[in-house]
């Protein structure tokens, strides 16, 4: 690992940093830039890149200039789980951003032989990221109108509700004409990339899983790059269940873990759905569940991770899936 560790504490407006030597954990500098690119690119170039690393929590788009400028400079840097972070730190008194620089860099330092450093995804793929995060808010904005709406209908058999009614339907169709939009551009950008297209091509072949299931699994392993296990995408996803137990008198219900990606979750259990409709192994598998006395939701996950395991097999290799003959 370099000499120097700079943890930076990423705002809107400013960046936070402070810069620790590695064995001694000493203080050597502490200061405040602005969150603007001239002024970032300014204080890299008196950096020394070879012997220097940057970590920064992975907070959103306030550090995505930041991690865009290191990249482009050829720095070696982190992005840390804030989740883990904070727990690492244990009991803590006080906060201040400056604080917050220290303790991401001594972060670093102690955990560096498990971390990797980051790399942004390409150009496509950043794109596809962006473009989805806008279609689920979309799909979830539909959601609420549509339920706003059969509320509202039956409100009206006793108010006047003609007009809010007509308004509410000219605002879902053209949400629902925006989410088309949005799916239309992630399948030119798909299609235009060599790479993501073989890709969506090899997994979309697989029972159940339809243009944004695969889409957005390619997006969460940046086109399998960043989760080569099935069993840890699984983890990621919410779908591998953990036991919950300590000797012999505390033994609770095995179940997923909460902290998962949810709207992923949700795709790949509507993939399952179809899946066990048009997909007789996958649909005895079900079954075969059920009699054994699972929930139904149980059984669902179940299927949802053979799903996942299919999708990361046919993603490996250079042969489509193949349908079960009956």
């Amino acid at each position: 690992m370099k000499n120097f560790i700079i943890g930076i504490d990423v705002s809107k407006d400013t960046l936070d940093f402070c810069i620790l030597q590695k064995d001694s954990r000493r203080k050597l500098q502490q200061g405040v830039i602005p969150n603007k690119e001239k002024e970032i690119l300014t204080w890299l170039k008196n950096l020394d890149k070879e012997n220097v690393v940057v970590a920064l929590e992975h907070t959103g788009h306030y550090g995505a200039l930041l991690s865009w400028l290191l990249e482009e400079q050829l720095f070696t840097y982190y992005l840390i789980n804030p989740l883990d972070l904070q727990r690492s730190l244990g009991l803590q008194r006080g906060k201040s951003d400056i604080v917050d620089a220290y303790r991401i860099a001594d972060y670093i330092i102690t955990n560096h032989h498990k971390l990797s450093p980051f790399k942004l995804p390409c150009e496509s793929l950043r794109k596809l990221k962006a473009l989805m995060t806008a279609r689920e808010r979309y799909v979830k904005m539909s959601v609420q109108i549509q339920n706003s709406l059969k509320a509202e209908i039956i409100l009206s058999e006793k108010v006047a509700l003609k007009q809010l009614i007509k308004l509410e339907q000219k605002q879902l169709k053209s949400i629902k004409k925006t989410i088309q939009d949005l799916e239309k551009q992630m399948m030119e950008i798909v299609k235009s990339s060599q790479d993501l297209n073989t890709t969506y091509t090899k997994i979309s072949s697989v029972i159940g899983v339809g243009t944004i299931t695969a889409i957005k699994c390619i997006i969460e392993t940046d086109n399998f790059t960043r989760f080569t296990d099935a069993r840890k995408f699984n983890c990621h996803c919410g779908l591998a269940p953990f036991p919950y137990q300590s000797g012999s008198s505390i033994k609770g219900r095995t179940k997923t873990h909460f902290l998962r990606d949810k709207t992923l979750k949700s795709i790949l259990f509507k993939a399952a759905g179809s899946a066990i409709q048009h997909d007789p192994q996958l649909k005895k598998y079900y079954e075969q569940k059920l009699e054994k006395g699972k929930h139904k939701l149980t059984a669902l996950n179940a299927v949802a991770n053979k799903i996942v395991l299919r999708i990361f097999a046919v993603a490996k290799r250079n042969e489509p899936f193949v349908k079960l003959i009956t």
